[in-house]
């Protein structure tokens, strides 16, 4: 869960700070069966104001963004509210580099490795197995029995992990694909899945590497 906190108004000589603002990047679908829903996340955050300052008002809103919408979960949020900066940002036209122009995810089974817009990801052997398992099964969602089984087939006693364990690989995952983490979708009380999107490709194991292109 990526959070920010801001305050309200810049401090300067001639304006006060009356409280600030904290975003909260956390999309439903990422939420595992046993994590607690958005809003209770939210009354326990409001909860812990209150103590913390018990003369303080709270005000919390639901930002909300069609689905499919592309990006980090927090800098969504940011925009949907209404953030300033957020909003700047995302009117400032982006100065192109042609060496590190977006190319989306490559995931380049013949050298077991992933690029993101043409820069390698520093993905763990396991990590990349996990990627290419759901890649590979487009448009199915796949439970953590099945990862397990599929990817730990060979594991024995302790090696084996717990469908816990399987949501950390995920996490630790997504954090690795940075801006493309949403490609890995998380259904709620079942598993993963990856649905087709345009921002991936696969060269397949036959293809020449880009390395040779």
């Amino acid at each position: 869960m990526a959070i920010t906190a801001t305050p309200t108004q810049q401090r300067s000589t001639e304006s006060e700070v009356r409280g600030f603002a904290l975003y909260v990047g956390l999309s439903e679908e990422k939420l595992n069966s046993t994590d607690p829903s958005i809003g209770a996340v939210v009354n326990e955050i409001k909860r812990l104001v209150a103590q913390l300052a018990p003369s303080a008002e709270t005000y919390a809103a639901v930002a909300l963004a069609p689905e499919g919408t592309g990006g980090r979960d927090v800098d969504v949020v940011r925009l949907a509210l209404g953030d300033p900066a957020a909003a700047h940002a995302h009117r400032k036209p982006q100065a192109s580099d042609p060496d590190r122009a977006a190319s989306g995810v490559v995931l380049d089974l013949s050298r077991k490795r992933v690029l993101l817009d043409n820069v390698p990801a520093n993905l763990t052997f396991r990590e990349f197995e996990l990627l290419q398992f759901l890649v590979l099964r487009e448009g199915r969602t796949v439970g953590r029995d099945e990862i397990i089984e599929t990817l730990w087939a060979d594991a024995e006693g302790e090696e084996i992990p717990s469908a816990r364990t399987i949501d950390v690989h995920v996490r630790r995952l997504r954090v690795k694909l940075a801006h493309y983490q949403d490609i890995v979708r998380t259904v709620r009380g079942i598993g993963y899945r990856f649905d087709r999107h345009a921002d991936v490709s696969i060269l397949p194991a036959s293809a020449p590497s880009p390395d040779f292109i």
